[in-house]
């Protein structure tokens, strides 16, 4: 029995991974009304998941890495919560002494502790 032929090996996962988004969800309207800001720090969560931890993320980061102020990226964060893209787990620390802990997000679009994705944002209701 000849063996098929499957093509060229293609080398998309050649240079640290691949990024992979449902279609449903980009084009859902939970999605697309949001603010371009909202949706580059989605992609920067994406970036950050790992299946065994939260992606511990602060606005301060976020605006650095979008080029926006941390209060717009606050107001990113704000409106992934509203919509349901992400759930905070642990909440932030400031201490001076010990140093300062970003908050921790749940990305519900994506497996979290080995379980499947929650993808809270489907049930998001314009007003």
């Amino acid at each position: 029995m000849a063996k098929k032929n499957k093509g060229p090996k293609l080398k998309y996962d050649s240079r640290g991974g691949v990024m992979v988004v449902s279609r449903a969800m980009r084009e859902s309207n939970s999605y697309e009304s949001m603010s371009p800001t909202a949706k580059v720090l989605m992609d920067l969560l994406q970036m950050q998941w790992r299946n065994d931890r939260p992606v511990a993320y602060g606005v301060r980061e976020a605006g650095q890495k979008i080029g926006c102020k941390p209060e717009t990226a606050g107001k990113a964060f704000k409106v992934l919560q509203d919509r349901g893209f992400i759930v905070c787990e642990t909440e932030s620390l400031f201490n001076s002494r010990t140093g300062s802990k970003a908050r921790e997000w749940r990305l519900t679009w994506m497996p979290f502790d080995f379980r499947n994705p929650t993808h809270d944002w489907e049930k998001w209701k314009p007003e």
